[in-house]
């Protein structure tokens, strides 16, 4: 049987680096031949707790002005944090509500956070984020060919 893997990117491109998650997500769709799932949105909310349902893995995608560029690809768990509300979630907030409607352990996760550095509305992608993106989409495409399985 196939794996079900969900590449789940948010991020608003209207909002310069922001955009990096979708523009990974478009990519990846092109290339992926059948390998994944995607879904784009501009924020993760607890709705979007059924569209992790039944997933062998998930890779949540972002763009992230705190972490070390070029980007940043780890495995997450189910977690009760601050974000957790309707409006806007983490993705450990978002495994933590999936924990609670299904009442059972989420899919395995990763989360993969693009270095940004500029998200004024209006502008463009910066030059920065446009080599972290090269980098992220490399660590991605290695996720893919491992099945969801680690990170690379």
């Amino acid at each position: 049987m196939a794996q079900t893997l969900l590449v789940f990117a948010v991020g608003n491109e209207s909002r310069g680096d922001d955009a990096l998650g979708p523009l990974l997500l478009r990519q990846l769709q092109t290339e992926a031949d059948g390998q994944a799932e995607f879904l784009e949105d501009f924020q993760w909310q607890v709705e979007h707790v059924t569209d992790l349902h039944s997933r062998d893995a998930i890779l949540f995608v972002d763009a992230d002005v705190s972490c070390y560029a070029p980007f940043e690809l780890s495995e997450i768990g189910a977690s009760h944090d601050n974000s957790f509300s309707t409006h806007a979630m983490s993705p450990a907030a978002l495994l933590h509500a999936y924990r609670q409607v299904y009442a059972a352990e989420p899919p395995p996760a990763f989360v993969l956070r693009i270095r940004g550095h500029g998200f004024e509305l209006g502008s463009s992608l910066s030059k920065e984020a446009e080599s972290n993106l090269a980098g992220a989409l490399q660590a991605a495409r290695c996720w893919l060919a491992r099945g969801g399985q680690s990170a690379c």
